[in-house]
């Protein structure tokens, strides 16, 4: 319920923002549950840096 409230209000969700808003740690999982209830959401891989300048990546989830 706060997954989906929050990318509906905001336009989507990343880990961090799950952990910082919700304490959610896997996020993959939960967004798993909601495609589950008939949730279409998808999954865009983003690439960027870290605070040390280092390349990560990692998913932004939308609703479609």
């Amino acid at each position: 319920e706060d997954i989906l409230w929050y990318v509906r209000e905001f336009s989507s969700i990343t880990p961090l923002e799950a952990l910082q808003e919700y304490g959610i740690m896997r996020l993959a999982s939960r967004i798993n549950d909601l495609k589950k209830q008939g949730v279409t959401i998808r999954a865009e891989t983003v690439h960027a840096k870290n605070r040390f300048g280092k390349p990560v990546t990692y998913a932004r989830y939308r609703i479609i």
